[in-house]
């Protein structure tokens, strides 16, 4: 695997088996089975897993039980499978957590791939292969299985399926997700995705699967969906009313962050070039379509907002006070998205000289419609007879202004405000393979 890669990029994806031979004795793919108090579940398990992986499995295998604080016999259960079995170990925790034992035995662990499923094994291990499949190929970041596919057969409850689209539901919601399933214990990752990853994630307990697809899905990078063949596990320990408050606490956490930009995404970026989307096409800018369609939501957003704060300044203020108001209120917020959403600027750097130069946009916004506000009246002036124009046709005449000068405002944004620095004069992109775009 390369390691000489700058901190910002991510190196290219590549096929991993002539790697992982080159490397005596590493395993390609690292499963991690995280337990706490399964003395009579962790044996079947991990047998069950070794003779799938040994009848199955093309590649070097390991199996690591990570054992979270348990106080009954997992820590002698798993310590005696991996004295008989040379391709399982046993890993113990002092402290409780899903997600602080994948964390830990994750970043510990040597093999190219890393995976992770629950003891009861409720997923067919059929769907491993195919789960890490597009990991080893190259093809992807990160790997799901998903209960909530059409192709899914799945076993369980009404009350677990009610809570688990509920939840899915408002992480599509609140986060923007589009991965359709978050907390199936059958998840795969790449190492050095997971080096730049796992950092970033603060939950250490069952919200950490979510935080972590999320955030990897912010970030750009390719997360693969497997459609599972699962049986919900009757003898379940989870607390279903805690879990789901915990992940409720997570998802408004999740949400702040990236919202104010306080994640370095950045870091998750891959090379130029190993993208599609990043090469040139002659006469066909980069990003525009995408660009223009983000632009036109948050513009239609914005522009509610700002015709609610004209209202609502306007019971207490003239035509040009209550449009200056609202309108500088609505062009800080509609830079941040613009920034954000529409050009693809991650963290705090530069965040505040492309304030500055919204404002100027804004400042030019403010004339068009100030004119438009000054020419009705105008036109009033002159017919006196009809008297002070309508609050209706004021707002007739806001909106076309606000049209008039949308235009404008998506190329001051395009070209001065977020200028895609990843191409030279003549629209090829400089070092495809190793320059980053620069957000700075």
């Amino acid at each position: 695997m390369q390691t000489d890669t700058p901190w910002s990029t991510l190196p290219a994806r590549e096929h991993l088996l002539a790697a992982a031979v080159d490397t005596a004795g590493a395993p390609v793919l690292d499963v991690v089975v995280p337990v706490y108090n399964e003395e009579k579940d962790l044996e079947p398990c991990v047998l069950r897993l070794h003779d799938h992986l040994s009848r199955t499995f093309p590649y070097r295998f390991r199996i690591t039980v990570a054992d979270n604080a348990s106080t009954d016999r997992t820590p002698q259960v798993a310590a005696r499978l991996a004295a008989v079995i040379p391709q399982v170990r046993s890993y113990r925790l002092e402290e409780k957590g899903r997600g602080r034992a994948l964390r830990t035995v994750w970043s510990h662990s040597d093999a190219p791939v890393l995976a992770y499923m629950d003891v009861d094994l409720s997923t067919d291990l059929n769907a491993l292969l195919p789960l890490v499949a597009p990991l080893i190929s190259g093809h992807s970041d990160l790997a799901i299985g998903s209960r909530l596919a059409r192709s899914s057969r799945v076993v369980r409850g009404s009350k677990r399926e009610f809570i688990s689209r509920s939840y899915n539901l408002i992480l599509r919601s609140s986060l923007a997700a589009r991965f359709s399933d978050a907390q199936c214990g059958f998840k795969a990752i790449r190492r050095e995705v997971a080096e730049r990853l796992l950092p970033m994630v603060e939950d250490t307990g069952w919200f950490f699967d979510t935080e972590m697809l999320v955030l990897a899905e912010r970030a750009g990078l390719r997360i693969h969906e497997v459609p599972v063949d699962w049986v919900d596990d009757p003898d379940s320990t989870v607390h279903l009313v805690r879990t789901a408050t915990d992940d409720l606490k997570g998802v408004w956490r999740v949400g702040r962050a990236l919202a104010t930009g306080a994640l370095p995404l950045d870091r998750l970026a891959r090379p130029f070039g190993d993208d599609p989307r990043d090469r040139a096409v002659p006469g066909v800018p980069g990003g525009l379509a995408r660009q223009v369609v983000g632009f036109c939501v948050v513009g239609v957003l914005s522009t509610l907002v700002y015709l609610a704060l004209y209202s609502l300044f306007r019971l207490g203020a003239g035509p040009q006070i209550a449009n200056g108001a609202a309108l500088l209120v609505s062009a800080v917020a509609n830079t941040a998205a613009n920034r954000r959403l529409t050009f693809g600027v991650r963290g705090r750097g530069g965040s505040v000289r492309h304030q500055a130069q919204g404002l100027v946009v804004f400042a030019i916004g403010l004339a068009l419609t100030s004119g438009s506000l000054a020419a009705l009246g105008a036109l009033a002036a002159l017919g006196a007879a009809s008297g002070s124009p309508s609050h209706g046709t004021e707002l007739a005449v806001l909106i076309a202004a606000n049209l008039a000068a949308t235009v404008l405002r998506f190329l001051l944004f395009r070209a001065w405000v977020f200028p895609d620095r990843r191409t030279d004069p003549t629209g090829a992109r400089p070092g495809a393979a190793t320059e980053p775009r620069d957000v700075r």
